[in-house]
């Protein structure tokens, strides 16, 4: 039985190896470059930044392409094993299906556990890396963020349009510089302009050349009547503050960058805070939305169990080797787990849908039809 064992653990790991390995750069690194090659090729961001940056999206892809890989590796051995009889002839031998599949159970555990470990703890530290690099490219290059035909709102209290990205120089260039409460105060028309670093000063000069700005009444600044109109500049200076930009990356530290220490303590808090009932609403919103997020990374770490399951007798149903039909099996398994985790992320601030009990659906679903798809399958 050794034999047997190490077999199927081989053959099913190595094809999960590869098909994490397939699907990764498939899914996730093809979909960063589209969204970072601009900013690589255009623009020149340093490649050690990008590397970096793609280096953080990969744990969070690996709680999806470990479960999806392990499916689809089972559904490749057993429907090769199946087709080619090799389990037929292990059954006439007095092996049962539950003790030829005992390797790939274990294989489903240790799944699990990496899955977790990742969702609990390196997935939100890379998160919020991942989003401290993206700062990083902006202050080292700033240009990067200015592409053509593209509102920048990364900026606090400033949306910035830019028509065009020619190189060093912009044009055609809308400034539009808001207060603490987003109440917009000035705004800026440019057919050119400029941008520098001032590493020194931690900030950006935007040098604007034939500039038209509207300024608000600064003691009056709701009275429509009082806005400076027709001010004109042959050249000005609008400095950016990165400091600011990056105390605002700081502050917005969202859920999926919480550890579930973190979670745990806002959950507490927002329990114990006394709120009005107008703001009873949105503090119920923040409370649902956080259970939901504990709940998704201990439900998504069971995807490689409950994939199991349903996995073996599917693919000795099947009853097919061909590679197509096995990753094609996969591929509709996995888009209707995963679509239940979607659509509770989806309504995660409604507590009246109560995401963080459907996030545990598909888990209840696939785990017992494979339960019961093992019972038939073993009395035949």
């Amino acid at each position: 039985m050794k034999i047997l064992d190490r077999y199927v653990c081989r053959q099913v790991l190595f094809s999960s190896l590869f098909a994490v390995g397939v699907l990764s750069v498939v899914l996730v690194l093809g979909q960063v470059f589209k969204q970072l090659l601009e900013l690589l090729i255009n623009h020149n961001a340093p490649l050690d930044l990008v590397l970096t940056f793609i280096s953080y999206i990969v744990p969070f892809s690996l709680t999806f392409t470990i479960p999806w890989g392990f499916l689809t590796a089972i559904l490749l051995v057993f429907g090769k094993m199946s087709a080619e009889n090799e389990l037929i002839a292990l059954r006439s031998s007095g092996v049962s299906i539950p003790r030829i599949s005992f390797s790939v159970f274990a294989l489903a555990f240790i799944f699990a556990g990496i899955c977790l470990w990742i969702n609990v703890d390196v997935a939100p530290r890379a998160n919020l890396k991942m989003k401290d690099t993206l700062v990083q490219i902006a202050t080292n290059n700033p240009l990067a963020m200015f592409s053509s035909d593209r509102v920048i709102t990364e900026f606090p209290n400033r949306k910035i349009y830019v028509e065009h990205n020619d190189g060093p120089e912009l044009r055609n260039i809308v400034v539009y510089e808001m207060d603490e409460e987003s109440f917009p105060i000035r705004v800026i028309f440019a057919r050119r302009g400029v941008l520098k670093s001032d590493p020194e000063n931690s900030q950006l000069l935007l040098n604007l050349f034939d500039a038209q700005y509207e300024e608000r009444n600064a003691e009056d600044p709701t009275n429509l009547m009082k806005i400076s109109l027709g001010n004109t500049a042959k050249e000005t200076t609008f400095p950016i503050s990165l400091q600011a930009l990056y105390e605002k990356s700081k502050k917005k530290k969202g859920l999926s960058t919480m550890a579930v220490a973190e979670l745990q303590d806002r959950i507490r808090h927002e329990q114990a805070r006394t709120v009005s009932k107008a703001d009873k609403k949105q503090r119920d919103a923040q409370l649902s939305a956080a259970k939901t997020e504990v709940s998704k990374r201990f439900s998504v770490s069971l995807a490689s169990l409950a994939f199991a399951l349903i996995g073996v007798p599917l693919a000795i149903t099947a009853h097919r080797k061909e590679t197509s039909a096995g990753f094609l099996l996969s591929l509709v398994i996995a888009f209707v787990y995963f679509m239940f985790i979607l659509v509770a992320d989806a309504v995660k601030e409604n507590p009246k849908a109560h995401p963080e009990l459907l996030v545990w659906l598909p888990n209840a679903l696939f785990i017992g039809l494979g339960l019961w798809l093992f019972y038939r399958l073993s009395r035949k």
